[in-house]
């Protein structure tokens, strides 16, 4: 892993030579039904586990990587924008593939694809689990059986997020650079090799929405400053913290995209991993001296606002076929109950059409003239 390996800047991870990641806050969507793709909320902060020494889980020391605070059945989206160089990035939640369903392995595979190719790729919402749709990654304890590595693999050891990436070999490399210097020098309207979207002015992906208020639920949310649960300031630095992995929510339209290159093309070796933390609220005061940020916006006020939600599609790309692995994973209010959080359906003007859609008109035939 020589190719730079992981890094952290501000709340970006960078992986290897040009890859980006970002994990970004939520709405919850309700559980029943398919979806547009909720809004980007703001970034989760991200921390090294390194400096914190004396206050993390030594079992986290050992693993090392980066930490989050999440809150119990809170939402998260991973933004790759901003990713310069072609990369498979295999994602795994709690060591399951986010893709295939099957264990994490360490190494790419293509039957069945276990990987997601950046930066055609614009971002990763949650599990591959349907035809043109994916389930929404949805933070929640270890030990209910809950979270996918609970439901696939029957054992909840693991938790977080793990992520590595695969550069292009040397050759592959060569004709990509090649390929870019004569793009570069004949501008036309697109993406890069792998049709990178035009993000234009959007920021956070999906585009920044518009401010809203990030309040807590009345008499603040699982893990927060209120909860009775939290252990006063000041304390003996815990010996534990609460595993958190990912669990499920409810489905929205989009597309994990089918690798178009030669397995072959890909470097045999990571240029970069991380496991990545999830951490309750109060532990994370506990081990950063920090407190997390408040619990996003509820999904009702956000749309009774008029805020929008947003639509995806590139037609120069082949969607992936659905994992049955993954196809059978239940959402988390089978195991933990229904919230009750009120859901109102966005306006057709409030979904917000991104990337590059289908040309107008209809097709005309050619034939032997």
């Amino acid at each position: 892993m020589a190719e730079g390996g992981a890094r952290v800047e501000g709340n970006t991870l960078l992986l290897g030579e040009g890859v980006r990641v970002r994990f970004m806050r939520t709405l919850r969507l309700p559980e029943s039904g398919t979806h547009n793709l909720p809004p980007g909320l703001g970034e989760f902060p991200l921390r090294r586990v390194e400096d914190h020494p004396d206050t993390v889980p030594a079992e986290w020391l050992a693993k090392g990587g980066v930490m989050l605070p999440v809150y119990l059945r809170e939402a998260m989206w991973l933004s790759f924008g901003g990713t310069s160089r072609p990369t498979a990035l295999q994602v795994g939640v709690g060591k399951v593939c986010a893709v295939s369903g099957e264990r994490w392995t360490g190494a790419l595979a293509r039957r069945p694809q276990n990987y997601v190719v950046l930066p055609r790729q614009p971002w990763l919402d949650g599990i591959n689990s349907g035809k043109g749709t994916v389930r929404q990654f949805v933070a929640v304890p270890l030990g209910l059986g809950a979270t996918v590595e609970g439901q696939i693999t029957g054992e909840e050891t693991t938790g977080g997020v793990q992520l590595q990436a695969f550069p292009l070999g040397a050759k592959a490399l060569a004709r990509w650079q090649e390929e870019e210097r004569v793009r570069t020098a004949r501008p036309r309207p697109g993406g890069g090799a792998y049709g990178a979207p035009p993000m234009g002015g959007f920021a956070g992906g999906y585009g920044a929405a518009p401010a809203m208020p990030m309040a807590a639920a009345p008499g603040g949310p699982p893990g927060s400053a209120s909860d009775p649960r939290m252990r006063a300031p000041g304390g003996p630095a815990p010996q534990a913290a609460p595993a958190m992995g990912l669990g499920v929510g409810g489905s929205m339209r989009q597309e994990v995209y089918r690798d178009d290159r030669k397995l072959g093309e890909w470097g045999a070796e990571p240029a970069a991993r991380v496991f990545v933390h999830l951490v309750t609220p109060p532990a994370w005061r506990r081990i950063t001296g920090e407190d997390a940020p408040p619990s996003p916006v509820d999904r009702a006020a956000y749309t009774q606002a008029g805020l929008p939600w947003f639509d995806y599609y590139d037609e120069t790309a082949a969607d992936l076929a659905p994992s049955g692995a993954l196809s059978g994973v239940v959402p988390v209010g089978e195991w933990l109950g229904e919230d009750g959080a009120p859901w109102a359906d966005p306006a057709p003007g409030q979904v917000k059409p991104l990337g590059k859609g289908p040309r107008p008109g209809k097709p005309v035939g050619d034939g032997d003239w």
